[in-house]
């Protein structure tokens, strides 16, 4: 499969070829939601915690006597039924993250990268550079190509990157992440994914069952 490579400036710059196993697959929307599972339980804190009966700061005093006080029988303030008592069976912290081997996860990544080339929602830009980081100069290079909520992929180390980095900061619904940085989640909740040549050839590099299966027989 070929598509186009653009220039910041909306100009055709040559075409490049993609890897049918990473563009070219039929999207599964039963592994994409349990990607997106598996990276936001892994994100919660679980952190939540309440304080049970024997943790509840209370006097341990017997209320009223056992009998003939024509009420109920309570032996203490810190029950669950009283206001100011403890919570009975209430959440206690614990990790909400659950395991997935790393071969689904490379399926869930390439399954969200042919969901964006399938819709027409994948764009293949040159360089992810620019010679300064005004914000006022790359936001209207943007508005040209009209966009939308986007995602690009392409951050590198070096200063012109860097500069396209920084510009990028106050531009609303743009995020700028580095190859290591593609996750499934981010792929998805934004409307256009734009990848660098460079982005294009390392994850077909890491991706690419061919790879994989050259790493195999390497070790073997």
């Amino acid at each position: 499969m070929k598509i186009d490579v653009i220039t910041l400036d909306n100009k055709k710059s040559g075409s490049i070829e993609l890897h049918d196993s990473l563009f070219g697959l039929e999207p599964r929307a039963d592994i994409l939601n349990k990607m997106v599972r598996w990276q936001l339980a892994k994100r919660q804190q679980g952190t939540h915690s309440v304080l049970t009966r024997s943790e509840v700061s209370y006097s341990t005093k017997k209320i009223v006597r056992q009998k003939g006080s024509g009420s109920g029988r309570h032996g203490s303030r810190r029950a669950p039924i009283f206001r100011k008592g403890g919570v009975y069976k209430g959440p206690n912290p614990r990790s909400h993250s659950f395991s997935l081997t790393k071969k689904f996860r490379n399926l869930g990544l390439r399954h969200a990268l042919s969901s964006k080339f399938s819709k027409g929602n994948l764009v293949v830009l040159d360089k992810a550079e620019l010679d300064n980081q005004k914000t006022n100069n790359f936001s209207k290079k943007i508005q040209k190509l009209k966009w939308g909520r986007t995602l690009i992929i392409g951050r590198e180390d070096n200063p012109k990157s860097l500069n396209f980095f920084n510009a990028s900061k106050n531009i609303p619904k743009l995020d700028v992440l580095s190859v290591n940085g593609i996750n499934v989640y981010d792929v998805l909740r934004k409307d256009t994914l734009v990848l660098t040549k460079s982005a294009v050839n390392t994850l077909e590099e890491r991706l690419s069952w061919k790879t994989s299966l050259l790493l195999i027989l390497m070790i073997l």
